[in-house]
């Protein structure tokens, strides 16, 4: 295929990429209600009272519900064309090796969801109304200002517990090797501290909370990779093509 066939490929993968974000956004308004029901009766939310500050408050929290719920679907679908866009220059059992890793993009997601709303979204709420508190202010909340604070919380970080994933999928088909990830790391753990810094509130507690876990999903993915890459080794016809490949800084 020429350059433009592959851009006019890629732009076909896209195309149905969103598509299914469409679908997934007119579901995601179906099933705003219980999920909006469902998070109001877990504590922080079942703890205090939401206000609407203006006549758009409750037009985009439910907008900002179903596009996190069109996320769902979407994201392994993603996974799918990016698949299916390198698949022809994969040999047969690599097209299989890498097709096993689309259910688990959903998994991925799902567990940095749970784990951004259980552990560092509370955490980070108490921190800010002990911040209230300690400065004598009187607390009203919005619930613009509240499901906005969460989401901005939630959603960075479930799409970054992608990253093994997409580490041992890259792996997998010979753009990345373990070798080159343990050279990267310490730009990568650079990386992963300032994301930390960016998606969550302005304190060292909360970043360390957010940072730390990338960093382990880093060192985890780099042994995920290298479970790759011994496999792909074992094979005759990559030791060589890999061993150069190592080899390049």
């Amino acid at each position: 295929m020429s350059l433009f066939e592959h851009i006019g490929e890629l732009r076909k993968r896209f195309i149905y990429i969103l598509i299914v974000l469409v679908a997934g956004l007119i579901l995601g308004l179906i099933a705003v209600q219980p999920s909006y029901n469902y998070l109001m009766s877990l504590e922080p939310a079942n703890g205090i009272a939401l206000h609407a500050f203006s006549l758009w408050d409750g037009i985009g929290i439910y907008m900002k519900f179903a596009v996190a719920i069109a996320l769902i679907p979407a994201i392994p679908f993603a996974v799918y064309q990016l698949w299916a866009f390198v698949k022809p220059a994969l040999k047969k059992n690599e097209q299989r090796a890498t097709l096993k890793y689309i259910p688990f993009a959903l998994i991925m997601f799902l567990i940095g969801l749970a784990f951004a709303y259980f552990v560092v979204f509370p955490l980070a709420f108490t921190f800010t109304r002990h911040m209230t508190a300690k400065l004598h202010l009187e607390e009203t909340f919005g619930m613009a200002q509240y499901f906005t604070f969460m989401f901005n919380i939630i959603i960075p970080i479930a799409l970054l517990f992608e990253l093994p994933l997409i580490i041992m999928f890259l792996t997998a088909i010979r753009i990345l090797n373990p070798n080159r990830l343990r050279k990267m790391r310490r730009i990568a753990y650079f990386v992963l501290i300032l994301i930390g810094t960016l998606v969550t509130p302005p304190d060292f507690i909360s970043d360390m909370l957010v940072a730390v876990p990338l960093i382990v999903l880093y060192e985890i993915s780099i042994y995920m990779a290298g479970i790759v890459y011994r496999k792909q080794l074992g094979a005759p016809r990559w030791e060589s093509e890999y061993s150069a490949l190592a080899e390049i800084p």
